[in-house]
């Protein structure tokens, strides 16, 4: 795909994925996915006008251009949420180029992808994320594992984190604090409160670890069989095991676990600023589904209790 960029657009989309690092914060697989994108806009681009565009070229694509490239990647099976999210990365890198090279870039900013629905995140009840954590704690055949993937799960539904975030702790962070600053997506720093629980259960899994942790406080905290890093696959598996032998939907997923928390606090009263915050997340908007979802269950239980005659 490369060779359909100009050595000048080649060096601007590294210029400007330096510029995502640097000020806005983006991850390396954030900034490699949007890097994909616009590569992909550029060498469709380079087929459909008979030549890879120059920067500036890029800058002043016309509509008819835009709507050529929406309708190939529709034609090739791209969903209308991956399509706007590449439409995305290609407006933002655009509104950066133009602002190096000049140009009119109105078609390309103007780009807009099919609408589509948001999926709403598919949290487990009060009782099934107890359950959960509770056949996750007797299924392993070592009491160092079950006490390991114990920690984790806990951690997932007790504190609201992501899998890539508890994996990150390091052993400097046990025991762990009441409040725990997490470093999220983008480099996005937050404060939890960690429940009692979730400390007892990292503390369980710290005594009876095989490993000696305490020698390495910058090492991982959570480690697998070998020592090494606690692949997050290993923890996708348990999840898989326990959720099969507790009859639970394929949605029963490590994610589903942090989305459980932000539901859970939410139909307790929780504040929607609060559990923004909480979470980590960038915008009001994502946290808003939550309030989708407890309004769903809201008028499922409403349903159930008074059914129509």
């Amino acid at each position: 795909m490369c060779l359909a960029l100009t050595p000048a657009t080649r060096d601007a989309l590294a210029r400007w994925g330096e510029h995502l690092s640097a000020l806005d914060g983006a991850s390396a697989n954030t900034v490699k996915a949007y890097a994909a994108d616009v590569t992909a806009w550029a060498s469709f681009l380079a087929e459909h006008l008979g030549g890879a565009p120059a920067p500036r070229a890029l800058c002043e694509i016309g509509q008819s251009d835009m709507r050529a490239f929406m309708a190939h990647e529709r034609a090739r099976g791209l969903g209308a949420r991956s399509l706007a999210r590449r439409l995305s990365s290609v407006r933002n890198f655009v509104r950066w180029l133009t602002d190096r090279e000049g140009g009119e870039a109105t078609a390309v900013l103007a780009a807009r992808g099919p609408k589509y629905r948001r999926k709403l995140p598919r949290p487990l009840s009060p009782e099934a994320a107890r359950d959960m954590i509770a056949q996750i704690d007797v299924q392993a055949r070592e009491d160092w594992v079950a006490a390991r993937d114990t920690a984790v799960v806990t951690l997932l539904y007790g504190c609201g984190l992501r899998i890539s975030e508890a994996l990150s702790l390091t052993v400097a962070d046990q025991p762990l604090p009441e409040v725990l600053r997490i470093r999220g997506k983008g480099g996005k720093e937050r404060l939890v409160p960690v429940l009692p629980v979730a400390r007892a259960a990292v503390a369980d899994y710290v005594r009876l670890c095989p490993w000696p942790l305490a020698a390495a406080p910058t090492a991982p905290l959570f480690r697998g069989t070998r020592g090494g890093p606690l692949n997050p696959r290993l923890i996708a598996g348990a999840m898989e095991q326990a959720r099969l032998a507790l009859g639970l939907p394929a949605s029963a997923t490590p994610h589903a676990m942090r989305h459980s928390y932000a539901t859970h606090l939410l139909s307790a009263g929780g504040n929607l600023r609060m559990i923004q915050e909480l979470l980590g997340h960038a915008s009001l908007s994502t946290t808003q589904a939550y309030t989708a979802v407890d309004a769903a269950r809201l008028m499922e239980a409403y349903s159930a209790a008074h059914p129509r005659a």
